[in-house]
């Protein structure tokens, strides 16, 4: 993947919850491993929380975004609504059947479930585009 979520190869940003339980967890091993087999990017969902304007600016204009929440407490979902960026595809761990707990030892087969979860999302969703390579909004380093 690009550095720069504006080059090509970055057309779908990921927005992990990160929070304390094993779904948070979850959310980031999954982002972390699409990302790591070319499916999106790991995007800084606390920069966006944080109200930075490239990370703000970045997740506004992407074509293609997912928001992964691990539980029904909505953080990211949140945090992109605080912002005032629109929510254009949202998950919920929990809502997958998998149960909320501290336990951090993740079973492989959870976050492949999340994984196939979030693809299944994008491409049941409609195609995929391209983020463009220049001009546009302004983008930060991802």
């Amino acid at each position: 993947m690009a550095d720069n979520c504006c080059e090509g190869g970055a057309d779908i940003m990921i927005l992990a919850c990160s929070g304390g339980s094993n779904v948070g967890q979850l959310s980031n091993q999954a982002a972390i491993e699409l990302t790591q087999e070319g499916f999106g990017k790991v995007f800084c969902l606390a920069g966006i929380g944080g109200q930075l304007s490239g990370f703000v600016q970045s997740a506004r204009d992407v074509p293609v975004m997912v928001a992964v929440d691990g539980c029904p407490v909505g953080c990211a979902k949140a945090i992109l609504e605080n912002a005032q960026v629109p929510l254009k595809h949202y998950m919920m761990i929990t809502e997958e059947g998998i149960e909320k707990n501290k336990n951090f030892n993740l079973e492989r087969a959870d976050i492949e479930q999340v994984k196939s979860a979030i693809r299944r999302m994008v491409s049941e969703n409609g195609p995929v585009e391209a983020v463009p390579t220049t001009g546009g909004g302004s983008c930060t380093k991802c």
